[in-house]
C-alpha cells in the first residue's frame, strides 16, 4: 500500500522503523514489575481472558494473554511481540496482579546456587 493512502498517514508510525512509542511509554515510566521479579526463563500461562471492565490494560497486555494460552517462557514472548524482555516483565506484572496470568519457574532457577559448587568451577577455570 502507498504511504499516501488513508489509514497509514499516522505521526506515530515510522515505515522503516516501526512504531514510535517509546518503551516508558507504554510501561508509563516503571521499570519493575509489581508483584517481586520476574525470571527470563519463567514459563506464563494465560489463566483468564481480558475483561477490560475496570481494568487499565493496553493493548500490548492483550497481546501477551493471547500469546500465553499455551506455556511460553518469558523471552520468547518478548520476542514473539517484539518487545524488550524489561518492557514485557513489567506488564507481566500487572496481569499477575489482575490474576490473568501465572507464572511458573524452572527448578534450577527457583534453587539457591551451591557455594561449593560454584567455587570449584572456578577453581577449574583458574587451573585451565
Amino acid at each position: 500500500m502507498p504511504a499516501d493512502s488513508p489509514g497509514l498517514a499516522h505521526d506515530w508510525l515510522d515505515h522503516d522503523a516501526g512504531p514510535v512509542v517509546r518503551p516508558y511509554a507504554v510501561t508509563q515510566g516503571r521499570v519493575a514489575p509489581t508483584g517481586g521479579e520476574i525470571d527470563m526463563l519463567a514459563f506464563v500461562v494465560a489463566t483468564a481472558p481480558v475483561d477490560h471492565r475496570g481494568a487499565r490494560l493496553q493493548p500490548e497486555h492483550d497481546a501477551i494473554v493471547a500469546a500465553a494460552w499455551e506455556p511460553i517462557p518469558v523471552v520468547e514472548l518478548a520476542s514473539t511481540l517484539d518487545l524488550s524482555v524489561g518492557v514485557v516483565r513489567v506488564l507481566l506484572g500487572d496481569l499477575r496482579s489482575a490474576g490473568l496470568i501465572s507464572m511458573h519457574e524452572p527448578q534450577a532457577a527457583s534453587r539457591s546456587h551451591d557455594v561449593d559448587v560454584l567455587k570449584a568451577v572456578v577453581n577449574g577455570l583458574r587451573a585451565l
